[in-house]
């Protein structure tokens, strides 16, 4: 019996050690590369070449996923996949790899299916690249996390293309994945399935065209995973962290191109939002239904929209493109190029308003279908607008802000457009209004220390932004205030700054004629105001009889 037990217990040992080194042996494998062509394959292959590619993502058998592991589909080819990839774990130095291989164009990924082409729970280090991702009827990407972080998902080179891009009658369901959300991204929901984040996510030189959405960021805002709460006290929110979306050009879609909603630290840069929101989001009597506007913040933290192009949006509601709402804070919008949206700003603050919000070196032309307001609701405290340049605006507001600091800003409505403000308010709560230039509209009272004259612009091509410069003897030259704590080095056009001038410029002017407004010219500016005010005014009340 002793003599059993001893060899039992030596078999067990043995199994334990076999065990051990089959382990080592798997781990020393090479990751494998698994190749699928829709055309020239076979489902019966292996997938391990070339030469011996399966048809389809049916097709691959024996999956070894590790750090490494690559799935390359034949460019040239379309390949039907709606695929659910649950806990692959690559690492930063060898992520899990799908793209494509060959010559030819892009590989199309098409699902026909109300789902989405790839849905990644609970994964990291996954790189998807170099891919076109197509679903008329579902959605592109879904990436979700149910039991665990996700860390290091990038996705590189990707052109998503027609997606329900039809008109809707209300905002899109956020809560169910991206083909619910006719988006070509969508990172967690809104409420989100889990109090676990989406971290160091990388969006970079993809194109989404003909889509409902585009890059659509959600999270967790408490325990309950209810996003509208009632009073403060139930926020406790799960930030993303360490967001990247960069170099990606959307157009042409319904609605909205990027919302940075429930991160810390997120950051959009080099991005194009041309002729999104073009649902106008009104009902056949021309009530409001639904709001989008192209790149917003939400809920979001030390977040940054920057160096982007925002264009030709058309929703009534909204369609603008600074938004900063339901408590956003310590963000920045700086360097934004914004032109024939329906406005400029509308901001959207809840519970006890938002804090320390930054608006800096934008341009804005022809953003005229609506008014323009820095805040409703609870108000922004502590907001900073400084070196914007907004050329033919709509009404434009200073309402509700707080501890505010307005500095070295060219405002120029559109014929008839006013600046709107309530005076006592805006003198008793603390704000800074300093060295703006207004023009094509009266000084507002709350800016005693503002001018009000010809800017003395470059040229006069609207549709150029380089005619927003400044000539050399512009009177906006080296007349702007020291703005504190400033950080900003370079101008809106990319010059460093080397004079305190109002506006988006902060060079030492150009060469280019300035011709100063002499004072019969200001008297018959100033009347004709008068008098497109007084029409405008009139006519509200004859449609209004």
């Amino acid at each position: 019996m002793k003599n059993l037990r001893k060899s039992i217990s030596l078999f067990l040992v043995l199994t334990m050690l076999v065990g051990c080194f089959a382990l080592a042996a798997s781990a020393l494998t090479a990751p494998r590369t698994y190749y699928i062509d829709s055309v020239g394959g076979n489902d019966a292959n292996d997938g391990l070449s070339e030469t011996t590619a399966v048809q389809s993502v049916n097709g691959l058998k024996d999956l070894v996923i590790q750090p490494g592991t690559q799935f390359l589909f034949k460019n040239g080819c379309v390949h039907d996949c709606n695929v659910v990839i649950g806990d692959w774990q690559g690492t930063k130095e060898d992520p899990i790899v799908i793209s494509s291989y060959g010559e030819g164009e892009k590989a199309i990924l098409k699902t026909d299916l109300h789902t989405e082409v790839f849905q990644l729970i609970d994964c990291s280090y996954i790189t998807v690249s170099d891919l076109a991702i197509t679903a008329p009827n579902g959605g592109g990407i879904w990436i979700d996390t149910l039991n665990k972080t996700s860390v290091g998902i990038t996705l590189d080179n990707l052109y998503f293309y027609d997606m329900q891009n039809f008109t809707v009658t209300s905002r899109d369901d956020f809560s169910r994945g991206a083909a619910a959300a006719r988006a070509a991204v969508l990172v967690k929901g809104l409420p989100a399935r889990s109090r676990y984040a989406v971290n160091d996510l990388t969006v970079s030189n993809c194109e989404v065209y003909n889509c409902g959405n585009g890059v659509i960021l959600w999270g967790s805002w408490n325990d309950a995973q209810q996003p509208w709460c009632e009073t403060e006290e139930e926020i406790d929110p799960v930030y993303n962290t360490g967001v990247l979306v960069e170099h990606c050009y959307f157009h042409d879609m319904d609605a909205e191109a990027v919302i940075v909603g429930m991160c810390d630290g997120a950051l959009v840069t080099h991005c194009r939002a041309i002729n999104c929101c073009q649902g106008l989001g009104v009902d056949e009597n021309g009530d409001i239904l639904y709001f989008t506007a192209a790149m917003w913040f939400w809920g979001s933290e030390n977040s940054t929209i920057q160096y982007c192009e925002i264009a030709g949006q058309k929703n009534v509601g909204d369609g603008m493109a600074i938004d900063f709402d339901s408590h956003s804070n310590n963000c920045t919008y700086q360097y934004i190029y914004s032109h024939d949206n329906t406005r400029f700003m509308c901001n959207c603050p809840n519970y006890s308003g938002q804090h320390n919000n930054t608006v800096r070196y934008c341009l804005s032309v022809n953003d005229n279908g609506g008014r323009s307001q820095i805040a409703g609701g609870a108000g922004e405290y502590g907001f900073r607008f400084y070196n914007n340049t907004i050329i033919n605006c709509g009404e434009f507001q200073f309402f509700n802000i707080y501890d505010s600091y307005i500095a070295n800003n060219i405002i120029i409505p559109a014929d008839t457009e006013v600046i709107s403000y309530r005076l006592n308010e805006l003198l008793l709560a603390g704000n800074t209004f300093t060295n703006n230039c207004y023009y094509n509209v009266f000084t507002p009272l709350c800016d005693p220390t503002a001018i009000n004259t010809v800017p003395g612009f470059t040229a006069d091509d609207i549709a150029d932004y380089n005619s927003f410069t400044l000539s050399a003897d512009s009177p906006l030259l080296g007349t702007g205030a020291a703005v504190p704590d400033d950080d900003c080095t370079v101008d809106f056009f990319g010059n460093p700054i080397e004079s305190n001038n109002i506006g988006c410029y902060g060079g030492k002017g150009t060469k280019a004629e300035y011709e100063e407004e002499n004072m019969i010219g200001w008297l018959l500016r100033m009347f004709k105001h008068i008098f497109e005010i007084l029409a405008h005014e009139i006519m509200q009340i004859v449609e209004d009889l």
